[in-house]
């Protein structure tokens, strides 16, 4: 059985909610509950949740503090997990997870140290200098926007947060902690649908698929 890592340490001050974003509610359940209403139909019952100061653990999870960066949360709420099994981390502001993207993750670790939910990628990329200058146009069909929930093996995982602070604040996600380290990453396809809760805009957006679900 694997373990879970809820991220959700966010102050949710882009989000301007005047609390903590992932216990901001959102078709009539704090954001958080979404995650872990997932977590458990994918049968992952065994969930940290790296939180906020002064912030208590939902029901039937153990709290930590979250730190300073995302992936220094993870590594705090790796260091509560327990041993052996494993990991599997996510973001609470995903609240739109479907319980099957978690065991399409875990399933794909067989082939690799880390897996991770990604959308297609469908706008033209290009990648343009401080000047605005466009200097080159990427080939599409190979990128992939990076998701959570991302799974790992648990001892690629503590390898690859066995870092200096200053590179963990320099990670976007933990996945590219793992290819520093030299570990293999595959991609699980997701879908756009799984969105992140970030701007003002989005909350709005959650809400409305959220309720089909109710």
């Amino acid at each position: 059985m694997a373990v879970a890592i809820l991220v959700a340490a966010g102050s949710g001050e882009r989000l301007g909610a005047g609390r903590p974003k992932a216990f901001v509610v959102l078709a009539g359940r704090p954001m958080i509950e979404w995650s872990l209403a997932a977590l458990r139909a994918a049968g992952v019952d065994d969930v940290v949740v790296a939180l906020p100061a002064g912030i208590e653990a939902p029901a039937g999870t153990r709290g930590v503090r979250g730190g300073a960066t995302r992936s220094a949360s993870v590594r705090a709420g790796l260091a509560a997990a327990r041993e052996g099994e494993d990991v599997v981390v996510h973001d609470a502001a995903r609240p739109l997870v479907e319980p099957e993207l978690f065991a399409r993750t875990l399933e794909a670790l067989g082939g690799a140290d880390c897996a991770v939910a990604a959308a297609r990628v469908t706008d033209t990329i290009k990648e343009a200098g401080a000047d605005g200058r466009v200097t080159a146009t990427h080939d599409r069909s190979r990128l992939w926007a990076i998701q959570t929930p991302q799974a790992f093996r648990r001892g690629a995982l503590e390898r690859a947060l066995d870092v200096p602070d200053d590179v963990l604040a320099a990670a976007t996600d933990d996945a590219w902690l793992v290819e520093r380290a030299g570990g293999s990453v595959v991609v699980v396809e997701s879908s756009p649908a799984n969105l992140k809760v970030t701007t003002p805009h989005d909350p709005q957006v959650a809400e409305l698929l959220l309720s089909h679900r109710c």
